[in-house]
């Protein structure tokens, strides 16, 4: 599966994003998606996850209450929708995939975009 982030730049505090990733693939409806973001000198961490079915979703607690995660399966794509945006939500943000459950953790996504940064100036 071939990801493709989108949709970073640079904003301001208290601004809005939308990250969007397109998938290339026929078994889209199948994946489990989620976003992870790596801020500067920092460990990749949790954004936001999707499951294959679309009914169930997860947020990292840092962004629960600012993002939503949506899917669109006749689009192949997956959007981060970022609100209320803080200097600390600087980062380089990944898609990834795999075909299973929705999890929170890294190791079990097989497929992963290139990143798009998103840079946050306060």
């Amino acid at each position: 599966v071939q990801l493709q982030a989108f949709g970073g730049g640079l904003v301001q505090a208290g601004d809005s994003l939308r990250l969007s990733c397109a998938a290339s693939t026929r078994t889209f409806g199948r994946l489990s998606m989620a976003w992870f973001r790596q801020p500067p000198g920092k460990e990749r961490e949790f954004v936001a996850g999707i499951g294959w079915g679309g009914t169930g979703t997860a947020y990292g607690d840092s962004v629960k209450d600012r993002v939503t995660i949506s899917r669109d399966n006749a689009k192949n794509t997956v959007h981060l929708q970022m609100n209320t945006l803080k200097p600390d939500d600087t980062a380089v943000y990944y898609c990834a995939a795999h075909q299973g459950a929705l999890y929170r953790y890294a190791r079990y996504y097989t497929s992963w975009g290139q990143g798009t940064l998103v840079t946050v100036s306060s």
